[in-house]
């Protein structure tokens, strides 16, 4: 098990290993698939055109380990193409939460979740809601970097791509290979991969396995991107690229990432939320939550007097 709880077969997958993806979002109250709203694709030199992203809305939400509660009635918005990090010392509940946004939560057997989760209007919990629908929508990308290991580079970027059509059917080579070079163009890998896409995933830099799945994700068109520590396991070159393609994809999809780095959270961040034994301390534009915080419990952890 993870500090978390989570298993490190759940951990280590991405929600389309597991589901299938498509570009679909769900709809409000109905859960039928719905038009996403156009994802802007990346111009030649890689730049990222605005769109306008989805909020994420916590209502009283709470998850559970068995009896165990270790989110505890967190009501917070993620505002739309905006970067929300999620801080707070481990075990308190950031990871947890954060994989209750898309559901993943409760894959874990004896795990569920409580209260709402809304994107814009749609609550994602709702029964009547495809689970593989919210997936689609909201996408992650873990600590560890987890390209499928025997496909290509070309493969791993297109394996939601197909899955979400029913295998090739439906989607021609033409289109398929457009999508996966602006999904490549979008993570900033493009330059570095055009000559390479028949090379295994797995063979990478760490750096690169880490942006290979994110353009994996980018590549079915989410409207939200959760990131569970993202940089952790990358060396500092590969952590300012990361940081720099977060700064891009802003304007296109709404971001949250959990962040033991202080550093981190104030480099990438708009507004960053504090987590302490479950429970939502504060939140707040990061310069303030750094600088002049209301929560004395927030002021001893960004001076590092714990956690």
């Amino acid at each position: 098990m993870t500090p978390d709880g989570t298993s490190p077969q759940v951990a280590d997958m991405e929600p389309e290993s597991r589901t299938g993806l498509g570009r679909e979002r769900i709809a409000p109250q109905t859960g039928a698939p719905a038009d996403a709203h156009p994802v802007a694709p990346a111009d030649a030199a890689g730049t990222v055109e605005t769109k306008q992203g989805l909020s994420v809305t916590l209502e009283q939400l709470k998850a559970f380990y068995g009896d165990a509660e270790q989110v505890k009635g967190i009501d917070l918005d993620f505002r739309a193409n905006e970067v929300t990090a999620i801080i707070g010392p481990s075990g308190c509940g950031k990871s947890t939460m954060v994989r209750c946004i898309n559901r993943m939560h409760e894959e874990i057997p004896g795990a569920h979740a409580e209260g709402r989760v809304l994107l814009d209007d749609a609550d994602v919990y709702d029964p009547s809601v495809d689970v593989v629908a919210v997936r689609r929508a909201i996408g992650m990308v873990f600590q560890k970097p987890n390209p499928f290991p025997t496909m290509s580079v070309f493969d791993n970027v297109a394996a939601g791509l197909r899955l979400g059509s029913g295998g090739r059917g439906g989607r021609g080579k033409a289109d398929l290979h457009a999508k996966v070079e602006g999904a490549l163009r979008a993570a900033g890998l493009w330059d570095e991969m055009s000559d390479r896409l028949s090379e295994p995933g797995a063979g990478l830099s760490g750096g690169q396995q880490q942006r290979l799945c994110i353009a994996r994700s980018l590549a079915v068109e989410p409207e939200v991107i959760l990131m569970d520590e993202p940089c952790s396991a990358l060396d500092p070159i590969a952590t300012l690229k990361i940081e720099e393609l977060i700064d891009e994809l802003k304007k296109r999809v709404t971001i949250v990432i959990v962040t033991h780095n202080m550093q981190q959270a104030a480099r990438v961040a708009d507004r960053t939320a504090f987590m302490l034994s479950g429970e939502l301390v504060e939140v707040g534009p990061t310069q303030e939550i750094f600088t002049k915080p209301n929560d004395s419990r927030t002021e001893e952890y960004v001076t590092g007097k714990f956690g």
